[in-house]
């Protein structure tokens, strides 16, 4: 159900993108909502690193995407997106498992993010899954620039923080029985 993004998966990826922004609009985030998708050549970098991975329906069509970038010796989880009507079914948490197994095999030892706060499916979800948030004075020179690159984009009309997890404390979601979890 994991695999591989590939450059044909690309324009579904913005499409999940735009499906799964549209709830923001429902919690007075319009804005966010409304915000465009990350552009075919900055998913395309991601893709073609081997950072970038998909949750295909049996019919091998994306739902759920995760692009990973490095941030200061870290994998730092730039989105993660699952289309609104197949919430609740962990594919975000599958994804974000992907993630911390490729960081584990690059040898870093943590996992960063940065989210709203105050969102229910945002902050509170990945504080659930295992992620802390970061005092600012516990953020990296590269967390900062993210922040200040998001507060430039206006994403801070709503409170945001940085959150890290740990890969050694990371727990695994096990997969379905009979499930094959990843195709890589």
């Amino acid at each position: 159900m994991i695999r591989p993004a590939t450059t044909h998966d690309l324009p579904a990826l913005q499409d999940i993108e735009r499906a799964a922004g549209a709830p923001f609009a429902e919690v007075g985030m319009a804005a966010v909502a409304d915000d465009e998708p990350p552009a075919l050549d900055m998913l395309r970098e991601f893709q073609r690193a081997g950072r970038a991975w998909v949750w295909a329906d049996d019919a091998d069509h994306p739902i759920g995407y995760l692009i990973v970038g490095v941030v200061d010796g870290v994998a730092h989880i730039d989105q993660v997106s699952v289309r609104p009507d197949y919430a609740g079914q962990r594919i975000g948490k599958r994804l974000i498992d992907q993630a911390v197994r490729w960081a584990e095999t690059e040898g870093m030892v943590a996992i960063t993010l940065t989210t709203f706060t105050e969102v229910a499916w945002n902050g509170p979800y990945y504080e659930r899954l295992g992620f802390r948030y970061l005092p600012v004075h516990e953020e990296t020179p590269g967390l900062r620039a993210l922040r200040a690159a998001e507060r430039a984009h206006g994403l801070d009309r709503w409170p945001r923080a940085c959150m890290r997890a740990e890969l050694a404390t990371w727990s695994m979601d096990r997969p379905e029985r009979g499930c094959v979890e990843n195709r890589l």
